[in-house]
């Protein structure tokens, strides 16, 4: 009785709305509490919206344990606080059967039209895009729409306040699955009045004038922007829901195109891999090298350093260079650079002086190489060549 007395009190000093439906849930646990009977008590829920789909448990003995996947859900659920809009249906006594059960049912829209339209959209401009018929993209009335938000903002409103009874504490597994049923709730109301407004975004991709933003993008940004507009939108006001989410739409475009004129000014050409660093150098090396060999080559086929004929041995055999008179003389002349030790076998020397042989031979061609009379006989071969 003490404690309920201090409830009481604390009842009488509570001003919100909210405060005052967490004080009475808050007093009746206290007197359920207090009483004592023979019988079992039964927990009597609240109307649940089951005709939505959404199943509730009438005890926690009938609750099961969360899987992984609902943990992680749940957890990120109490990492934020969950915001709502407000509504006077919320703090009546029989607000949850009146908001789900003592309405209309709304069926939710066909979208299958969306996804062709956007792939034959994505390679266009908005002003090519073809709008849905209006069968395939059902309207709501304002009493429909208000229906949908009120379901979305009172499923929210539920989260909202399992969050403020906890205060910090971790939740019991009764109000887990509380959270997880009503986000299902929310997260259904949203979706469908998403879908049922997809259209708004296309009707306002027709009316701007933006050929530097990508289509794809442009209706990304817009999505983006519908479903901000669904988590905001007061339905309380006795406005429909395109006056509001038709401006913040266009909003998000304007920001969009201004994003996408600051990254230009930045990056005038498109980024490419290829081009990002210059290869003329490595080119200019790579040809040198090539033209530098087909110089050897000629000098040691022609015999134009005056060679023996024990260095052009050694250099066939070793780097596979064949002059005429070998060519002519030798025909079993092996395709692959031997070893020094090989090539000395072959020989009939050690390797060390196959070593000595091939510095000799081949400083003689650098000599011939660096001959300035030598640049003159290229240009006159290159001369008859052509």
């Amino acid at each position: 009785m003490q404690e309920q007395l201090v409830m009481n009190q604390s009842i009488a000093g509570t001003n919100s709305p909210l405060q005052r439906r967490l004080a009475g849930r808050r007093e009746q646990e206290v007197s359920f509490s207090a009483e004592r009977s023979d019988a079992p008590l039964v927990q009597v829920g609240p109307a649940d919206p089951c005709d939505h789909g959404f199943k509730s448990h009438e005890n926690s003995g009938s609750l099961r344990a969360l899987n992984s996947s609902e943990e992680a859900k749940l957890k990120k659920l109490m990492s934020k606080v969950i915001d709502y809009i407000v509504s006077p249906e919320f703090d009546k006594e029989d607000a949850e059967s009146n908001i789900f059960q003592d309405v209309e049912e709304i069926t939710r829209p066909d979208i299958s039209w969306y996804r062709p339209l956007m792939d034959d959209g994505t390679t266009g401009k908005p002003g090519s895009v073809k709008m849905p018929a209006k069968k395939a993209s059902a309207v709501l009335t304002l009493a429909q729409e208000r229906v949908l938000f009120l379901k979305f903002n009172y499923a929210r409103f539920r989260q909202r306040l399992i969050q403020d009874e906890l205060d910090g504490r971790l939740p019991s597994l009764k109000q887990k699955h509380e959270l997880l049923k009503w986000n299902a709730v929310s997260e259904n109301y949203r979706r469908q009045i998403a879908e049922t407004n997809l259209a708004l975004v296309l009707a306002m991709a027709k009316r701007v004038r933006l050929s530097d933003v990508d289509f794809a993008d442009l209706i990304s940004e817009g999505n983006m922007a519908l479903m901000r507009s669904v988590d905001k939108f007061d339905c309380e006001r006795g406005f429909k829901f395109s006056t509001y989410s038709c401006r913040a739409i266009l909003k998000a475009f304007s920001r969009q195109g201004m994003k996408d004129t600051r990254y230009r000014k930045r990056f005038p050409a498109e980024y490419d891999p290829s081009m990002e660093r210059s290869d003329h150098l490595e080119t200019l090396r790579r040809n040198h090298e090539q033209e530098c060999a087909q110089e050897v080559k000629h000098i040691v086929i022609n015999n134009e350093a005056d060679l023996t004929s024990i260095e052009l041995s050694v250099l066939e055999l070793r780097f596979g260079v064949t002059s005429e008179k070998s060519s002519e003389s030798e025909e079993n002349t092996p395709k692959r650079a031997l070893t020094l030790e090989q090539v000395g076998q072959i020989i009939g020397v050690t390797k060390e002086r196959v070593r000595q042989i091939q510095n000799k031979s081949l400083k003689k061609i650098r000599l011939m190489l660096e001959d300035p009379t030598n640049s003159e006989r290229k240009a006159q071969r290159q001369a008859t060549a052509n």
